[in-house]
């Protein structure tokens, strides 16, 4: 009994200084990269619909069509391991991304050009789809960067720190930003045309 009572203010120590939420914080990140890697191969898996329909209407806008498939192929290429991933793997991945993004909407300035594609049942339904997974692309990519900060002030702030550098090690994991060419499509003002 006595050595109960000697190692229960040492579980209550260790339990108020991370060594569960540590690790806990940890996989919580792994498992939003892996949310967000899903959401993005549900892009990429209906890029070639896309593409598909709008080359039926477009014959002639072969470059915008050329661009999303080499722009889909790169993204393709880049796989993660969540568990194992390195901030050059995700800044090389994040960045593959961005270039379908910007292909995308390159594709769909086309298809404005095209009333009778703009009206196509199956185009309607894809570019909703598109649409439906861009939004949850951005509510992923919102809660790793909320993960990734909430595992950052963990490892980095007293007395879980401390804890961190005893026991784990772990450096602070750079957080999900855009690369130059996308900060520059997103700090222009989008044209409306009337």
């Amino acid at each position: 009994m006595k050595n109960k009572l000697f190692l229960l203010p040492i579980v209550t120590l260790l339990a108020g200084c991370g060594v569960q939420e540590i690790p806990m914080s940890k996989n919580n990140v792994e498992a939003k990269v892996a949310g967000m890697v899903n959401e993005y191969k549900r892009r990429n898996d209906l890029v070639p619909q896309i593409v598909g329909v709008v080359s039926g209407y477009s014959k002639h806008e072969h470059d915008t069509l050329k661009d999303v498939i080499e722009a889909r192929a790169k993204a393709t290429s880049i796989t993660i391991d969540p568990s194992h991933s390195t901030p050059e793997q995700l800044a090389s991945y994040q960045h593959a991304q961005g270039g379908l993004s910007q292909a995308l909407g390159r594709l769909m300035m086309v298809t404005e050009q095209y009333p009778d594609l703009k009206a196509n049942e199956m185009f309607i339904a894809l570019q909703a789809q598109l649409e439906g997974t861009e939004n949850r692309l951005k509510i992923a990519r919102q809660d790793l960067i909320g993960s990734i900060q909430g595992f950052n002030n963990i490892v980095t702030v007293f007395p879980t720190s401390i804890t961190n550098m005893i026991l784990y090690h772990y450096e602070k994991m750079p957080q999900w930003t855009l690369d130059d060419a996308e900060r520059k499509a997103v700090e222009q003002a989008p044209v409306v045309k009337f």
